[in-house]
């Protein structure tokens, strides 16, 4: 079955989840499209370079060198229940199964379970990772039995992102937390596709969704404001905490080759500043209170 980026929100959300599943199966999200990764595809040294290129990508999110283990709190998670939703090429799994975490990580494409299962074993780390769309996590992981759902950019991609969100937090203990990433509609990324595509594409009857979705990866991606993020975790939640990240194309909206000049001129400091306010990731952290 062909599908093509015009129309695609009049699919049936069978047809969006099926093309999601061929997108990420064919399309991996290894860091390499820019140029490719001079190694075996899943052997340590090409897990070495993904990840190098991953962390770079994300030194502006807090200026830590790891921004991610402040962000997973790893020192706390020996001998919790962890669940991942979306694990890709596993670096955020390999993460969370040092941290002595009971992990299992799920993901809708066969290439991801593959890559990180491939990963854990050469890093010599134990998890459980399965093939499953995200929409039924709640038939496979009991009731009010995890201690912590981590997803990083990957349920703004489905057909029925608040039916996820509903699920999750039905798996979660009182104390749990959902800690995850989604597309900001209010970021440098969104607004270039808005000014490029949208205005003219308009005219020609065009939805947002459509011009979003074809600048952004996956096969369909939905976009969030800060607010409207935060008031459907509020639906499920008591306590919800949201936060903006960005990357380099964030704080400077040019080409790779001519951004890098540009960067050197602004402190870092400037930079993460930036990257804060007008980037294209919303993480959110929701809980109920203790």
């Amino acid at each position: 079955m062909e599908y093509s980026i015009k129309g695609r929100e009049a699919l049936e959300r069978a047809s969006r989840q099926e093309g999601n599943t061929r997108w990420w199966t064919d399309q991996t999200m290894s860091y390499d499209w820019k140029a490719p990764i001079p190694a075996d595809p899943f052997s340590a040294e090409w897990f070495d370079a993904s990840d190098a290129r991953f962390l770079h990508a994300a030194r502006l999110f807090t200026g830590e060198e790891n921004p991610f283990s402040g962000l997973m709190d790893l020192a706390s998670l020996a001998g919790k229940r962890v669940i991942e939703i979306g694990c890709g090429m596993g670096y955020h799994s390999e993460l969370l199964a040092r941290s002595g975490a009971h992990l299992t990580s799920f993901d809708i494409s066969p290439t991801s379970v593959e890559a990180t299962r491939r990963r854990l074993e050469l890093r010599g780390l134990k998890a459980e990772v399965e093939l499953l769309d995200a929409e039924s996590v709640d038939q496979t992981i009991p009731a009010s039995s995890v201690d912590l759902v981590w997803s990083w950019g990957v349920i703004h991609h489905s057909a029925h992102t608040a039916r996820i969100v509903r699920r999750l937090h039905g798996l979660l203990k009182p104390e749990g937390r959902l800690k995850l990433m989604v597309y900001h509609l209010g970021g440098m990324s969104a607004y270039y596709t808005i000014v490029r595509r949208y205005l003219a594409g308009f005219w020609m009857g065009r939805a947002l969704d459509d011009m979003l979705w074809k600048d952004a990866d996956g096969f369909t991606a939905r976009f969030y404001t800060r607010d409207a993020w935060s008031d459907l975790l509020l639906a499920f939640f008591d306590k919800v905490e949201v936060r903006v990240f960005g990357q380099d194309a964030d704080v400077v909206m040019l080409p790779r080759q001519v951004r890098r000049p540009f960067l050197s001129l602004i402190p870092r400091k400037h930079q993460i500043a930036l990257a804060a306010h007008r980037g294209s990731m919303i993480y959110a952290e929701a809980s109920q209170p203790n």
